[in-house]
């Protein structure tokens, strides 16, 4: 049986705050690299494009936290065809620390807030 993973060892951190040694391994999980940030500066360790939501989906969601419910339905039911991904995510944060990088302005209500609770799971 694998170790049970610590939710303090799963962070979640914009890509436009600064970047902590607290921080861990630090993977950002968006399709898309943040606008305005430069690479040096982000101090990412990983970049996992295929993990984000599916361009549809998150065209769709559009960050409206109308829409926040089904967004996790749908995400999850795309993250469900990712194993090895996560898994990947689950064996890292088993490690120790993790923060999974992201760059929306809604911090409830995001991609990273949904993977972050199927990696704890």
């Amino acid at each position: 049986m694998a170790r049970k993973i610590k939710p303090a060892n799963v962070k979640l951190k914009r890509a436009y705050d600064a970047p902590k040694a607290a921080d861990g391994k630090r993977v950002l999980v968006d399709r898309l690299w943040p606008r305005g940030v430069k690479k040096a500066d982000a101090a990412i360790d990983e970049w996992i494009k295929d993990i984000a939501p599916s361009t549809a989906l998150r065209k769709w969601f559009g960050h409206d936290p109308a829409r926040w419910g089904e967004f996790r339905v749908r995400y999850r039911a795309e993250l469900k065809r990712k194993p090895e991904q996560i898994e990947r995510l689950r064996a890292c944060a088993r490690r120790g620390p993790m923060t999974l990088v992201y760059s929306a302005r809604d911090e409830d209500h995001n991609d990273a807030v949904v993977l972050r609770s199927v990696i704890l799971k």
